[in-house]
């Protein structure tokens, strides 16, 4: 580019050169042309000679018809009639005047300028080529100073594009990066410039990239943990559906070969196959219910309740089977007035599962109390303490997992589904709230979880749940 300006300079110099030193020379001439026009008429050729030199020009007399008088580098009788140049013909009418073209005495080109004089006409001439010589040298004066003057230039422009080429060399490499997957790097030179704001863009970008790709991964973590949780259900399914189908496929083929007719034996028999019967029942309306909620079909139809009310029905429905197995439940009412928002069904269910539970693992004379009080955070604690059997401290963190049973056999046995805890802990958490157990073995238990005093956004205690039952 410095190039191209400096031919461009040279150009436009030259052409300027060339016009000033014209004129310039022009109206030296005409000076001369008229100093010498007063002497002319009675100077000697000797004499005309010297003004020539001293004029350091060419110095032609031409008389009125046109004839060369006088010349001051050729013979003038060998000489043609003039009277057909422009310059003369302008300077024989009384005018000054100048042109420029090729000599057809000498052959070469030059500059004359012509005046009248008393004889005729008088001019100066001088020859193309020395005008050219002297052009060339203020352009090369021209040229070397501009040369000169963009030296700094060149180096200043030779420290820019190093830089700049240093730092475009950054962002290649970084973008290099990006593209093999390294979102971690990052430009630290930025700056205000069109480098500078593409620097920043492409850190925003990578940033943005790491943030999905840290996002990606979260959501492989879960979709593995979705999957293991999944196998691991089917399993569960499988192996709970499993035990009674064989029992009811294996006492149905004893009764059809001939147990049927056998009283001692028939009754027992299909009464164990309703057991199961309504074994596969219970299963299978806790795992739609679980999977209602996890699906988020199960929708809750929350309103304002007074939880002594609640937590009294509930007591009034457990209280025959209670009775029935000689254990006592009591009733330990909130404040008054104290209200819960939540969904009735729901609670009903959680209040049931749990009172059922403290109901078949206390034994017979022991007590099971039932109550709420209000906690922290606009919460209210509902709790059932038993005096049973309790939970091995071991078995605590995992108590809430489906198809999780502490002592297996006795649960199956007492007609329990391990799905009934899980189900407790989906919707508390599908209400927003947190669900929680004490145990001492041997001693009792106490399960509690708490409910919101006013109503939540649906969205927030929908991904509230979502999030965690799911994984759970």
């Amino acid at each position: 580019m410095l190039v191209v300006a400096l031919a461009i300079v040279d150009f436009l110099t030259s052409r300027v050169a060339e016009r000033t030193h014209m004129n310039s020379l022009q109206r030296e001439l005409f000076e001369k042309a008229r100093m010498l026009g007063h002497v002319s008429a009675t100077a000697k050729a000797p004499e005309l000679e010297a003004f020539a030199r001293s004029a350091d020009a060419r110095l032609t007399l031409i008389a009125r018809d046109g004839k060369v008088v006088f010349d001051s580098e050729n013979n003038p009788e060998r000489m043609e009639n003039h009277s057909n140049r422009p310059e003369i013909i302008a300077a024989l009418s009384g005018k000054e005047a100048n042109s420029i073209r090729p000599s057809p005495t000498m052959g070469i080109g030059f500059l004359y300028t012509a005046i009248p004089v008393e004889t005729g006409a008088l001019r100066l001439a001088v020859p193309l080529s020395r005008i050219d010589g002297q052009v060339n040298a203020i352009r090369r004066q021209v040229l070397a100073a501009t040369a000169l003057a963009f030296l700094p230039s060149i180096i200043i422009t030779a420290l820019l594009a190093r830089r700049v080429a240093a730092r475009l060399g950054d962002i290649i490499q970084y973008a290099g990066k990006l593209a093999d997957g390294d979102f971690t790097a990052h430009l630290s030179k930025v700056g205000r410039d069109e480098l500078g704001i593409l620097a920043s863009k492409l850190n925003e970008t990578g940033r943005k990239l790491r943030l999905m790709f840290e996002q990606l991964q979260r959501e492989h973590t879960e979709l593995e943990k979705l999957e293991r949780v999944r196998s691991d259900f089917i399993i569960n399914v499988s192996h709970e559906l499993r035990t009674p189908l064989a029992s009811i496929q294996g006492y149905t083929e004893t009764l059809i070969e001939g147990a049927l007719h056998d009283p001692a034996h028939n009754v027992r028999f299909l009464e164990i196959i309703r057991q199961n019967a309504e074994r596969l029942g219970r299963l299978t309306a806790d795992l739609m219910t679980l999977s209602r909620i996890e699906l988020k079909t199960q929708e809750l139809l929350t309103a304002g309740y007074y939880i002594n009310a609640l937590l009294s029905d509930h007591v009034a429905v457990m209280q025959p089977i209670a009775s029935r197995k000689g254990i006592t439940i009591q009733f330990e009412p909130a404040p008054a007035e104290t209200e819960v928002f939540c969904d009735s069904e729901a609670v009903h269910q959680i209040v049931t599962n749990l009172l059922d539970n403290a109901l078949k693992y206390t034994p017979e004379g022991g007590s099971v109390h039932i109550g709420a009080r209000p906690v922290a955070n606009d919460r209210v604690e509902i709790f059932v303490r038993d005096t049973g059997i309790g939970i091995p401290e071991e078995d605590l963190p995992r108590l809430f997992e489906r198809f999780y049973r502490v002592d297996k056999a006795r649960s199956r046995d007492l007609g329990g589904t391990g799905l009934g805890l899980s189900i407790v802990k989906h919707l508390v958490r599908a209400h927003g709230g947190e669900v929680s157990v004490q145990s001492v073995l041997n001693e009792g238990s106490i399960f509690s979880f708490t409910l919101p005093v006013h109503e939540i956004a649906g969205s927030d205690a929908t991904a509230t749940s979502q999030s965690q039952l799911t994984l759970s």
